[in-house]
């Protein structure tokens, strides 16, 4: 039986706002998932036992320090389009100290993970942005995607890691597609009352400033941003035993559209 799919958390008393656990209403996501909110001058140090863990800078300034490491990351915004992005990833059992220099926000995502690899700390440099602004429908469906690691650039570790930045009146993940290997979508929106629309399944959910959906069971999951308004995605993939994620194909049904001008 499918559990919960979209919610909508708040900040609890630390700074964390709890998306996923893995005993949790979305332990479907087989990982945990949580923003960390820190005020400048914080620091928070991290470290799971037997899982890895990747942080992902949303926005303003922390300094990633981790097995003798320390760099420095800023920025500015989330609506950046990928410019300043930046993410460390670090096997299990490896202490992670973030220290804000001004108040920020990172994404974090965890699963088990028996593996060994070395840490590795992503600057824009390093990753590749994929930009899809697929011609198709009259031009409705544009984004563009910056995966930071997958299968290919981190063979060794059980998730994947990525950012969309759905264009405002756009849909994205679209035509419609699926994979079984669940995934978690974290949203924000430029402004407090801007809003979209998910679709997981059959069941349509409303996109709010940091929300979040679940993906899982092969459900798919396209999605579509209000007119005016632009919006954030972090995506994280589990993959699952023996069967990896990879980019596949729009569902059979919808591949008609890819040949629409």
């Amino acid at each position: 039986m499918m559990n919960k799919e979209f919610g909508y958390p708040a900040y609890g008393p630390d700074g964390t706002q709890v998306l996923t656990t893995a005993g949790g209403d979305y332990r479907d996501a087989l990982m945990d998932t949580a923003v960390c909110r820190l005020e400048a001058g914080e620091t928070r140090t991290f470290l799971f036992p037997g899982e890895e863990c990747a942080f992902l800078l949303i926005e303003g300034g922390v300094t990633f320090s981790w097995s003798g490491e320390t760099v420095r990351g800023d920025r500015d915004s989330c609506f950046d389009n990928g410019a300043q992005v930046c993410a460390l990833h670090v096997p299990r059992d490896v202490p992670v100290t973030l220290s804000a220099h001004r108040t920020a926000e990172v994404f974090l995502a965890r699963t088990e993970n028996s593996e060994e690899f070395s840490p590795r700390f992503y600057s824009a440099q390093d990753i590749a942005n994929v930009t899809s602004c697929a011609e198709i429908c009259g031009g409705v469906c544009r984004r563009q995607v910056t995966t930071v690691f997958d299968g290919d650039t981190a063979p060794r570790s059980n998730l994947v890691l990525g950012e969309t930045y759905p264009l405002p009146g756009k849909w994205c993940g679209y035509p419609p597609h699926s994979h079984p290997q669940p995934e978690v979508y974290y949203y924000r929106v430029d402004r407090p009352e801007g809003f979209g629309f998910c679709c997981v399944g059959d069941n349509v959910y409303k996109i709010k400033d940091r929300s979040f959906s679940l993906l899982a069971h092969g459900a798919m999951h396209p999605q579509v941003a209000a007119p005016g308004y632009r919006m954030y995605i972090i995506w994280a993939i589990r993959h699952l035993p023996g069967d990896p994620w990879r980019r596949g194909a729009n569902l059979p049904e919808y591949q008609w559209l890819e040949r629409q001008p």
